[in-house]
């Protein structure tokens, strides 16, 4: 009977050749076993011996023979070729392994891409084309598969460099007992339909484009910083030292017009000196004697001065030639008033805007 004790790995490349391996210093240790095979059905089988050996160690590990027939049988046995110690009958066709894809082409158009290989030989509807690729900024592949021998995919950014790469897979279990692919054909690189050497241009200039903006966001983030801490200074510095009011935006034509002359402003500005209420303005009630008694007090003590007219008694007298006479010199430890400012004035003060 036939010893299915050990496990091998069976490969048949492209139903072409056959490669036969198995862990020969854990199953074999310090044995340089032998391997026969052969093709042939019935009772009268003829055995080949092994004519390219692999080796592990200087001892024969596996087998490569050509593929001659749909089915195999196996035998490894010892050193003297007499005892065998492990066989197989299988089926080859089970463990085929396709060859690369031939004549791989690309066809872009806008986003998409057709991607299509040559039709292999035999067993076409056991196969499926498999496509892989990615940017240099994604860290996985994305797989796509189709069956033999075209697929179509889309969604591409025409920006981006890509990588691609296909290989041809065996059905399983419909075909194969193994999942077996095919090598990777050589892999490509494209953007936008133009194929190039390599993608490493592209991370350069993402990398350019992505130091620009951190660069760019970071002037925006220090001006926004600094407008903040302006605004917030301007507020502490107005409440710690308020602003003091310049008088001559109040009084433009008195400094532009007359240097700062006040008694030359008041005489062409009237309407300035009718308006100007005095701080202090005698109730009705109060007659001319008292008044006059109270003048007369007043000069006792502090002796002979020039009669004082208010603004408003001159303005109620209406006697242009009686204002004209007026002495502007104040009363001592008088107030005065001007667009709402209040000025002490005495005897020996000259006030000067």
């Amino acid at each position: 009977g036939w010893k299915d004790s050990i496990n091998a790995t069976i490969i048949n490349f492209n139903n072409e050749k056959m490669q036969i391996t198995w862990a020969t210093r854990e199953l074999f240790p310090n044995e340089n076993v032998s391997f026969v095979y052969t093709f042939d059905e019935g009772k009268h089988k003829v055995w080949k011996p092994c004519t390219t050996y692999l080796l592990d160690q200087d001892y024969n590990s596996g087998c490569l023979f050509k593929t001659e027939g749909p089915t195999l049988a196996i035998s490894i046995r010892g050193s003297n070729g007499s005892e065998e110690l492990f066989s197989k009958k299988l089926k080859s066709d089970f463990y085929i392994k396709p060859n690369r894809p031939e004549n791989v082409t690309f066809f872009w158009k806008e986003d998409t891409v057709n991607v299509s290989c040559n039709k292999p030989k035999r067993a076409v509807k056991c196969l499926e084309l498999e496509l892989q690729y990615k940017s240099k900024f994604d860290e996985e592949w994305q797989s796509r598969t189709s069956r033999c021998c075209s697929i179509r995919e889309q969604g591409f950014d025409p920006r981006k460099c890509y990588s691609f790469r296909v290989r041809l897979r065996r059905l399983a279990p419909f075909c194969n007992v193994v999942n077996y692919s095919s090598d990777w054909e050589a892999e490509t690189f494209w953007r936008n339909g133009t194929l190039l050497d390599s993608c490493d241009d592209d991370i350069t200039s993402q990398s350019n484009t992505v130091i620009v903006l951190s660069c760019s966001l970071a002037v925006l983030l220090m001006m926004l910083v600094l407008l903040i801490l302006l605004c917030k200074w301007q507020r502490v510095q107005m409440s710690v030292l308020p602003a003091i009011p310049d008088p001559k935006y109040l009084f433009a034509d008195l400094f532009n017009d007359h240097n700062g002359n006040l008694q030359e402003w008041l005489d062409k500005n009237d309407h300035v000196v009718l308006q100007t209420k005095p701080e202090y303005e005698e109730p009705e009630s109060i007659t001319e004697a008292e008044s006059q008694q109270e003048d007369g007090k007043n000069s006792e003590k502090q002796g002979p001065l020039e009669k004082v007219f208010t603004f408003s008694e001159a303005a109620e007298n209406n006697d242009s030639k009686a204002a004209e006479s007026v002495s502007l010199i104040p009363a001592p430890n008088t107030m005065a008033s001007f667009a709402g400012f209040h000025i002490l004035r005495n005897d020996d003060v000259y006030v000067m805007l």
